[in-house]
């Protein structure tokens, strides 16, 4: 029977040869773009393999899975620098908790959340829990509907430009999801749009967090230097957190 961890490096090989395919397409090197795998509701042992097999880089939604889960796989690998990023929506009141474990934060989408999450890095970095600012993107609402969260497309030079005056965060870019009903294609132009005018303000904003399981060709040919993949890597996620 294959064990677990040559599951995972079979699945890593197709996920990224698709990306190196897609890459070509558009005459890019596929070493632009991070193959971000989304662990959410898998278990510590399977985000340890990953990064153990080279994706140091891992993506969590939820604050109450992602802390245990960090520490968890810390443990399982002493001395290796995983990377984590919050790729979910995230509530104010959870800023303290999130930049204890995330050196990523993707979901930026208001001003008073970047208020809150410089607030705690400053609270961080005196109570030595943090060494450095924080890592943010500006999470991108391309069809303004505001129960997925996301900053409306006319918003984002204003919020881009309040997280960069605050020295506790460092803005790196922008990311969305493609909203239901609209073609792949369609979104990530809209997105790539967003994010040449806040590279252009903004030239150490150089990350383009775009593309899933199942668009991501779509997101890497509009430019897309991340793509968040979860199914294509790991499987069906179970119904319940481990």
């Amino acid at each position: 029977m294959i064990n677990r961890r040559e599951q995972l490096a079979a699945a890593i090989r197709v996920v990224q040869d698709r990306i190196e395919a897609a890459c070509a397409q558009v005459n890019r090197s596929a070493d632009e773009v991070t193959l971000l795998p989304v662990t959410k509701r898998f278990p510590a042992s399977d985000a340890a393999l990953l990064a153990g097999l080279g994706l140091v880089h891992l993506a969590e939604n939820r604050d109450q899975e992602a802390g245990p889960k960090a520490q968890a796989v810390g443990e399982l690998l002493p001395g290796v620098d995983v990377r984590w990023h919050m790729v979910g929506q995230l509530q104010r009141n959870k800023a303290r908790s999130v930049v204890r474990w995330a050196s990523v934060v993707q979901s930026v989408d208001s001003p008073r959340l970047a208020d809150a999450l410089a607030r705690a890095v400053d609270s961080a970095l005196t109570a030595g829990d943090r060494n450095s600012p924080l890592d943010v993107l500006i999470q991108v609402s391309l069809d303004g509907d505001p129960r997925r969260g996301g900053c409306p497309v006319e918003d984002v030079p204003a919020l881009a430009e309040g997280v960069a005056r605050k020295g506790e965060l460092a803005l790196r870019g922008v990311m969305a999801v493609a909203p239901l009903g609209w073609s792949a294609d369609h979104a990530f132009d809209l997105l790539a749009k967003v994010f040449e005018r806040t590279r252009n303000d903004h030239p150490g904003a150089t990350e383009m967090s775009a593309g899933m399981s199942s668009d991501l060709e779509s997101a890497i040919a509009h430019g897309s230097t991340c793509v968040r993949v979860g199914t294509a890597l790991l499987g069906d996620r179970p119904l319940t957190s481990p």
